[in-house]
């Protein structure tokens, strides 16, 4: 195949630009945030899928491919795309079958020293406490209206039946709740899908994680400390998941919706993944209400999960988890598209913001932070692989110019999850991860094969692009000691 690479332009030392002009179908022009070393990587399958992307109706400004971007379904994953909310469309290739996969960060004033003789006992506890790997099965099983009330409610569910603080809430992007979710249009076989999957982590890249935060890898003290991260050696838990079987039911069923209903839209696709319906159309806005119903399952999700590692921990120590500072830092959507509002053109403008593997980065002083993050910028959770750390970033003014206020989401993966299988045997990782200090437990060894590191990129250069290309800033890097993986 061709090299796509020469159909980009350099225009900054982060920021690589596909011109309007490289494709006659292109609508807008794409963006690419990658340093040089990202860039020297950068495989011809990103680029083709940024350009398809570009060509959809109802684009606005420019397509965005964040630092960690690949190849993925539909939109690349670290594609950024927001549509107008009058004329645009919605794709479900632009949101994902894992909809509203997230990030969520819990604080503990607990230390390295604290934990580490305990730390096999925790992760051991903390695997039975939350299922992990393909079909396990939560110890809350929903009834029909129960699941109802999830997909409506989110995270007030969980703090409603005494599984999550009230606190919870103000601390997750949209409050854990996105309005004008539909349950009466989510089929059947979803729901059956969906009833006993609330705190479960699932496979693939979703993880537990207990990480240490050193004070050299704190990179802005004023800003960590308001996230909760205010000690040398602090210990704090990431978990990774989202809407499980039931979220890739609801995109399954709408894709192929949108395929067999283009037609009397009048729209043309260059990629049957990238299959669409105007916003306004029964197709668009159906779809936006059981996307919005995935997304609430996904934050109950995640929040049941955090109520389980708090009983776990609680345990363990002896202490209750408000004892152990067992707070939420942040819960952010990677998978996901909301209306927001952003300056197009100098005015205040609608949009529907599509963000495939991305994470939304709004800067301080933006009316949808908590109050306690006014004066820092939104948290910003970046998962890295289970060999190199993680990162908590914040927000900042540049993104909401560059990407309508988004930034990556992990560090983005070098290698298929097949090759990976075929190069790395899981049984010597594991133990390859024992002896560098880090404790895991996984349902399988081949699913652990799937996460190496080598299978990933450089996370530390990830983080800089960001930087460089005005996306996020970053406040501290997270160790890994512990993890559970599906």
């Amino acid at each position: 195949m061709e090299n796509l690479k020469g159909l980009t332009n350099r225009i900054s030392d982060t920021i690589w630009e596909i011109p309007k002009s490289a494709d006659p179908d292109m609508n807008v022009p794409v963006h690419i945030y990658y340093n040089e070393e990202l860039f020297n990587n950068l495989d011809n399958g990103v680029i083709k899928q940024g350009i398809n992307v570009a060509t959809l109706p109802g684009l606005v400004n420019k397509v965005s491919v964040m630092p960690d971007g690949h190849w993925g379904y539909g939109f690349p994953i670290g594609g950024v795309a927001a549509m107008d909310a009058e004329k645009g469309v919605v794709s479900p290739g632009g949101i994902g079958f894992d909809i509203n996969c997230g990030m969520r960060l819990i604080q503990t004033n607990l230390t390295r020293d604290e934990v580490q003789p305990k730390l096999k006992q925790l992760i051991d506890e903390l695997f039975i406490a939350v299922p992990a790997g393909v079909g396990r099965k939560s110890d809350l099983a929903l009834s029909p209206r129960q699941l109802d009330d999830v997909m409506v409610n989110g995270v007030d569910w969980i703090i409603d039946n005494g599984y999550g603080w009230k606190e919870d809430r103000l601390f997750m992007e949209e409050q854990g709740s996105i309005p004008d979710a539909k349950p009466e249009l989510i089929s059947h076989k979803a729901k059956s899908r969906g009833r006993n999957q609330i705190g479960t982590l699932g496979s693939g890249n979703h993880f537990l994680e207990i990480q240490v935060a050193k004070k050299e890898n704190v990179y802005d003290q004023d800003t960590a400390s308001a996230f909760g991260i205010n000690k040398d050696n602090q210990v704090v838990i990431m978990i990774h998941s989202g809407s499980r079987g039931f979220g890739h039911q609801v995109a399954s069923e709408y894709l192929k919706t949108f395929l067999d209903n283009m037609p009397k839209y009048g729209l043309k696709i260059r990629d049957k993944e990238l299959a669409a319906a105007p916003i306004h159309s029964r197709d668009g806005q159906n779809y936006l209400g059981a996307m919005a119903s995935a997304a609430n399952f996904a934050f109950a999700n995640r929040a049941y999960m955090m109520y389980k590692t708090r009983q776990v921990f609680s345990k363990i120590f002896g202490r209750d988890a408000e004892e152990l500072g067992m707070h939420l830092t942040y819960d952010v959507c990677h998978n996901i598209a909301k209306f927001e509002e952003h300056l197009v053109d100098g005015r205040k403008k609608r949009v529907l913001v599509h963000r495939k593997g991305a994470t939304r980065a709004f800067p301080p002083n933006h009316p949808d932070l908590a109050p306690q993050y006014k004066e820092y910028g939104q948290p910003v959770i970046i998962g890295g692989s289970m060999e190199t750390g993680s990162y908590v970033l914040a927000g900042v003014e540049g993104s909401m110019h560059e990407a309508f206020g988004s930034s990556a989401h992990g560090s983005g993966r070098t290698m298929s999850r097949s090759r990976a299988k075929k190069q790395i045997d899981g049984k010597e990782l594991e133990q390859k991860m024992h002896k560098k200090g880090i404790y895991v437990k996984a349902a399988s060894y081949k699913g652990l094969a799937e996460e190496a590191g080598i299978a990933y990129k450089n996370l530390d250069s990830v983080v800089k692009a960001a930087l460089d290309g005005n996306l996020t800033k970053p406040v501290a890097k997270l160790l890994p000691i512990g993890n559970i993986k599906g």
